[in-house]
Formats: C-alpha cells, structure tokens, sequence
C-alpha cells in the first residue's frame, strides 16, 4: 500500500521498519509507569528490555524466515534487508523468554512480575508491527468477495478485494491491551496478566491464520496452528499451577 513511507532527501524511510521502531518507543514509555505501579524498579526493567530486544527481534525474523524458505532461500540477501516486512512473535519470545531468566537474575528482577510488564509494549510493538505489514503488503489477507474485505495490495504489489488481516490482528491486541487493563489491578498472581495475554492471542491468532492469503496453498493445518495451540495448552497449564501454587 505504502512500502515507503516518506523520502528526505533521497533518504526513504520504509514502513515496516518505521512502525517497528515506532511501535518499541511508544511500548517502552508506555511499560515505565506500568513497572512503576507493579512495585518493579523501572531502571532495571528498562534495561531488562533492551537487553532482551535484540533476541526477540532476531528470533521474530527468523521464525518469518524459516515460515517462508521457499521465498527466502533463492534470495538469501533478502532475510535481513531492513525494507523487508516480516516477524513472528512466537520466534521472539522462543528467544526472549528463556534467555529472559539470567538477564533477570542479573538485574533483581521477578521473572513473573516482569512478564507481566513487558505483556504491555509486547501489545503495543504487535499494534504498530501489523499496522506496518499492511503497508508493506506482507502477511495479508485472502482473497474475498464477502462484504468484510477490502481492496489491498500483497508483497508483490498485486491489488485485491482482501481480508484484512493485519488489521485484525493489531485489533485483536487492542482488544488484549484493553482486557490487560481491565485485570491488572485483580491479578491473583505474578504472571497471571502474561499468561492470560498469551492465551488471548493464541486463540486469536489460530482464528487470524485461516484468513491469511498462503494459508490457501499450505493446508487447514500449518505450524502457526500447532504453535499457538501448544502455546494456549502450555500458558493454561502454567496459570492453574501457578494459581494452585
């Protein structure tokens, strides 16, 4: 739709990666006063963040790469061209998390009570990723001649009456970002606010991948499918034990 989003002087700024770097700035200030109010110091959370940034990021690349080999691997150039739209979250957080634990340890911080936090700019980054892949063309919706689609390029820059799935999906995490407020003073337990967010967009996102366009050409099951169901399974599994607990 608008792969570039301004030129300045011969310098172009691409979509994608703009409402990436927008989406990180408005998540970190918005995670500030959210630490403050968990009783988190917010210098330490602060640098928790960015030190896990780097993997999340590196992880949502290439879980989108290793999902699209077939493209990738006759343009190897392409998988890390800044231009290129494309990141899955779950890459992200297969990183993020488990390397989350020394880097938390480090820094005196509840690895629960910070999962809770960064549940926020992780909401916030989804929101203005997706708002980014639908100007880029990437991950969009199938073809449609129902009355929900509208008329959107893909990557290739073909243009037809499609789902929009990228807006559903930053609406779905709208959507989550509301239910997160709405708990976060009841929460029962460190962690409750994290693992339900993760429920909510798992389910979301199983839902979300039958409208995708490559879902026609790959099956009714695909690895996001399993992904996300085994998400939602481990995130229920690990809130009744931490509830019980």
């Amino acid at each position: 739709m608008r792969p570039v989003l301004v030129s300045l002087g011969g310098v172009r700024v691409h979509s994608y990666p703009a409402m990436v770097y927008l989406g990180l700035v408005f998540g970190l200030i918005a995670e500030n006063p959210v630490a403050r109010a968990a009783g988190l110091a917010t210098a330490e959370v602060f640098a928790a963040t960015i030190l896990l940034l780097i993997p999340a990021l590196l992880g949502a690349r290439l879980l989108f790469v290793a999902e699209h080999w077939a493209i990738f691997h006759r343009e190897p150039r392409r998988i890390w061209r800044r231009s290129e739209g494309g990141a899955a979250m779950y890459g992200g957080l297969a990183l993020a998390v488990p390397l989350s634990v020394p880097v938390l340890a480090a820094l005196h911080l509840s690895f629960w009570a910070f999962w809770d936090v960064a549940t926020i700019p992780l909401l916030i980054g989804t929101v203005f990723t997706r708002i980014g892949c639908l100007l880029h063309g990437c991950c969009g919706g199938r073809p449609t001649s129902g009355p929900f689609g509208l008329d959107l390029p893909d990557h290739r820059g073909i243009w037809r009456r499609r789902l929009p799935t990228q807006l559903l999906e930053a609406g779905w995490a709208i959507l989550l970002l509301f239910g997160v407020a709405a708990i976060w003073g009841q929460r029962p337990f460190d962690g409750a606010v994290y693992l339900s967010a993760l429920m909510g967009y798992g389910l979301g996102r199983f839902a979300l991948e039958l409208t995708r366009e490559d879902h026609e050409s790959r099956g009714v099951i695909r690895v996001p499918h399993v992904v996300s169901a085994a998400l939602v399974v481990l995130a229920f599994a690990t809130f009744a034990l931490l509830r019980l607990g």
